[in-house]
């Protein structure tokens, strides 16, 4: 099995914002596997799923996006699992523009304060993680002001491009492998349409 997890903020007020691009993707993940995240299991949103042939858990931690890792850490635990091997990390990324996908390994935060969580809560950088670009095409004074805020209509277009990038790039991850998956998706968003 391996775990699925996006980072997000629960509550209404913040679902379609630049920060919780992770619970989008898990989000559309579960609708093409026809299943709803709404178990409540370890502080987290899951719905079991299979991609390919993998069983997958996929998750929403309901702790806010700060305290990220320790639903996280309890969901490894409880299906026993490991961080280097079975885990799948989507999140927002501010320093790349909306847009861009990119998969990373064993990487610092950055300054993303659920991965800083996840990295404290796991005692390792080292598992996948799906970066989904979120810049704002301007210069803006305050970033947490920005990730916090609704996305404009112009910038749900581009994401619901992004989300069904992710939710690809999973599939690939899992069936063909994270090799696959780092050669086809770690491009500019303009090679996609080649």
């Amino acid at each position: 099995m391996k775990l699925i997890v996006g980072l997000g903020n629960p509550g209404i007020e913040y679902q379609f914002t630049p920060h919780n691009l992770g619970f989008l993707a898990v989000d559309r993940i579960a609708q093409q596997c026809t299943v709803e995240v709404r178990n409540r299991q370890c502080r987290a949103l899951t719905a079991r799923a299979v991609i390919g042939s993998e069983s997958v858990l996929l998750a929403k931690p309901e702790t806010f996006m700060n305290l990220s890792g320790l639903s996280v850490r309890e969901l490894l635990a409880e299906h026993t699992l490991s961080p280097e091997t079975d885990l799948i990390v989507l999140q927002d990324e501010l320093d790349f523009p909306l847009g861009t996908l990119r998969l990373h390994r064993n990487r610092s935060s950055a300054g993303h304060n659920g991965i800083e969580s996840l990295i404290g809560a796991l005692g390792t950088q080292d598992f996948l993680r799906i970066r989904m670009g979120v810049a704002p095409d301007r210069k803006v004074e305050d970033g947490m002001t920005y990730l916090l805020s609704p996305l404009r209509k112009a910038q749900l277009k581009v994401v619901d491009g992004v989300l069904d990038t992710a939710a690809e790039t999973v599939k690939v991850i899992l069936t063909e492998g994270e090799a696959a998956a780092m050669n086809r998706f770690n491009r500019k968003p303009e090679d996609f349409s080649s």
